[in-house]
């Protein structure tokens, strides 16, 4: 049974019968490189910068920037790899199809389902968000819908609860207005609803469209960010950056899952592969590439709004940039602001619907999934099936879901992907024909580098080390991850030395590793309930119909 576990499909085959499939399915062939660095600032600039950025900056101050440079060095080390990987196996798939060819089957799916975290549950957050930044525009005109229409039954008894503590009138709020079935009151986010619906529908129509519109969103995201910049630098107060760690790198570190979370979504370009005119020399270009523009917009973004304002005000503020501008006496620009918030969260709902059908797409050539997920429409030249399936999926959910839920657990779901993958390059078989102009990541020894970076990291955490084998077993599970993860970084380590393995790869394994386990642990709960759920249908369907022969 083991061999049937991990049997694992060769890189002749997957290109080959992809070549069958695009032939017989006839995907379009026109993303080139700057559609791809396009789709992958698309997916990464959006609720991020407009939201999250804001919990982070409160948490870390100035020095936020250097946790925008730690999840951007650490994302970088695994676009390294995704780029060899996507230029090697140029197919649809991204992660999973990269797992079935270097750790077999039963690593695959569980990629495949991790996967589903970081697109189609990613997005339920992406599209609350921009319910959020919508009804501040439509009341901006004056337009004020029901408050039980546009939040969930969750956070409008928080909000409610809260509001009656401190003594102020709860006569309009969602949970007071909401009208009631029986003994359940009625509160669903209508505009979350919508918006994936709309996009779901553009993302089914065709690459073309979705093409076009992704490219017009980011033009007009970086016109606004280029405003901010302009205007926001003439109202820096350097006194803002002072002290620039508040709460010491600790708190830096509190922004982690919130700041990865504005990172997610460069991986996604490598589900395109098929619809790439030359992905072998394009995919790479395009994660690389657009991974250091948006880090770069990131780390100006935060230096200018700590400058404008305080970091201490930005407690509770979902709308960070806007607000700044509202600080300074500048509404309209903070206006504007929400607007191009909107089409941020458009695109990044638009490139993840593209992207979580294609994996399916995969899964379903390869057997784990019925066939009608790789069913390609013959009109619009894509996976019709899987893409109203995505749509149905995060369209209901983002109804009635708390977004606060799911922002943790897609960070999990999308490191555990890039650890694996990271790990896969390792691993990765060599490439019979050795003229091949695939990408490949520099070689670099980490026989003893890696050895030296360990001892170093134990220096500087033997406090906490010390205290955590001190106070074992009445230690909190936090801790319990952090020793977990000394363990892992020490076999690494050995490895890395005795088998002279690649330093990058395993950069991207360390470095992913250590965020995930900063993570809250009530999150890592919810995890592997999820991969439970994912193990019990592959062994129900996908382990009887798999297509892979032991």
């Amino acid at each position: 049974m083991n061999k049937s576990l991990f049997r694992k499909k060769s890189l002749k085959k997957i290109l080959d019968n992809a070549s069958l499939e695009s032939h017989s399915n006839g995907m379009a062939k026109i993303l080139n490189v700057r559609d791809l660095v396009s789709m992958g600032i698309a997916a990464v600039i959006g609720a991020g910068i407009f939201s999250t950025i804001g919990a982070a900056a409160y948490d870390g101050g100035p020095g936020v920037i250097f946790l925008f440079i730690i999840t951007a060095v650490t994302c970088g080390f695994t676009a390294l790899c995704y780029a060899e990987f996507a230029s090697r196996v140029p197919v649809s798939g991204s992660a999973y199809t990269y797992s079935y060819v270097t750790f077999g089957e039963i690593i695959a799916w569980i990629i495949g389902w991790a996967l589903i975290l970081e697109y189609a549950i990613g997005n339920i957050v992406v599209a609350i968000s921009w319910s959020s930044y919508f009804d501040n525009i439509l009341q901006g005109v004056g337009i004020v819908l029901p408050r039980w229409m546009i939040t969930d039954a969750a956070t409008a008894q928080k909000v409610y609860e809260q509001t009656l503590s401190a003594g102020k009138s709860v006569e309009n709020l969602a949970w007071t207005t909401a009208p009631l079935l029986g003994d359940t009151r009625f509160i669903i986010n209508i505009p979350a609803f919508v918006i994936v619906v709309l996009v779901t529908i553009l993302a089914y129509i065709g690459i073309q469209e979705s093409k076009r519109s992704a490219n017009a969103m980011v033009a007009l995201k970086l016109i606004v960010l280029f405003v901010v910049f302009a205007v926001g630098i003439f109202f820096i107060d350097t006194d803002n950056w002072t002290p620039f760690l508040p709460n010491g790198f600790g708190g830096v570190l509190k922004g982690v899952s919130a700041v990865f979370f504005a990172y997610i979504g460069f991986d996604a370009i490598s589900t395109t592969a098929e619809e790439c005119a030359n992905p072998q020399r394009d995919l790479p270009k395009g994660m690389i590439y657009s991974l250091i523009i948006c880090t770069l917009i990131y780390i100006v973004t935060a230096l200018v709004i700590t400058g404008m304002v305080n970091y201490s005000e930005f407690q509770g503020v979902a709308d960070p940039l806007a607000y700044v501008f509202d600080k300074i006496g500048q509404p309209r620009v903070g206006y504007f602001i929400s607007i191009s918030a909107v089409v941020a969260a458009t695109s990044v709902l638009l490139v993840f619907q593209i992207g979580q059908p294609r994996i399916w797409m995969s899964m379903s050539r390869d057997g784990l999934l019925p066939k009608a997920f790789s069913k390609i429409h013959p009109r619009y030249s894509t996976p019709s099936f899987s893409t109203i399936i995505t749509g149905i999926l995060v369209a209901i959910p983002a109804l009635f879901m708390d977004a606060s839920l799911v922002t943790d657990l897609t960070s999990i779901g999308t490191l555990f992907a890039f650890v694996l993958v990271c790990g896969g390059v390792l691993i990765l078989p060599k490439e019979e024909n050795q003229s091949s102009k695939s990408f490949r990541i520099p070689y670099i020894n980490s026989g003893f580098i890696i050895p030296v970076l360990w001892i170093v990291f134990v220096y500087f955490s033997r406090q906490r080390i010390s205290e955590a084998f001190s106070h074992f077993g009445n230690e909190q599970h936090q801790e319990y991850l952090f020793l977990i993860f000394l363990a892992l970084s020490l076999w690494v380590t050995v490895y890395s030395f005795l088998k002279k393995w690649s330093l990058i790869p395993v950069m991207g394994i360390l470095c992913c590793t250590y965020l995930m386990i900063e993570i809250p642990i009530n999150s890592w709960f919810v995890f592997f309930g999820w991969m439970t759920a994912g193990l019990i249908i592959y062994f129900s369907y996908g382990y009887r119909k798999s297509k892979i022969i032991a």
